[in-house]
């Protein structure tokens, strides 16, 4: 008998287990708790489509890189190589680094030419050169450039106008 007693009460243990179970498959889930939202990483804005680039098209004739071109004199006479472009903090092209003097980069300094006292021509010609409003002695005569200190640029009568430091 007290097998019986036994058995009945472990039948009716399991019975209740199973309905509580099918309960709770058949209940709405309810929100998680504050701790688990918090735990939880916010889900992504959803991502709005980027607007389309721009395109520009520039016929071969109509630009081409500098960096590297050749630079002379009104006189013809070579006053070395574009290196670098500086800008300022608007974007705004203010002038060209040259590297001026001697010979296969041995006794070559850097300085620095304001971008109007450049004139380029055929630039679409890599041989054509670009043409700079200064004499080889006034550029010889010109502060070398040294990057982190402050540019002296060298300007063509009247052009050059002071960066704003603010």
């Amino acid at each position: 008998m007290r097998a019986g007693r036994r058995l009945l009460g472990i039948g009716l243990s399991l019975a209740v287990l199973a309905a509580v179970t099918s309960h709770a498959e058949n209940e709405p889930q309810t929100e998680p708790s504050k701790a688990t939202k918090e735990a939880a990483p916010p889900s992504p804005a959803p991502k709005e489509a980027a607007p389309p680039a721009s395109v520009t098209i520039i016929a071969p004739r109509e630009a081409h890189g500098v960096l590297g071109r050749e630079v002379r004199s009104p006189a013809d006479e070579d006053m070395g190589r574009i290196v670098d472009v500086i800008v300022d903090r608007a974007g705004t092209v203010r002038a060209a680094v040259i590297d001026f003097g001697g010979f296969l980069g041995v006794g070559s300094r850097k300085i620095v030419v304001d971008w109007n006292a450049l004139h380029f021509g055929r630039v679409a010609d890599k041989s054509d050169s670009i043409f700079l409003e200064l004499t080889k002695a006034q550029v010889a005569a010109a502060p070398e450039y040294k990057e982190d200190k402050r540019i002296v640029v060298l300007g063509a009568a009247g052009n050059l106008q002071p960066l704003d430091e603010h």
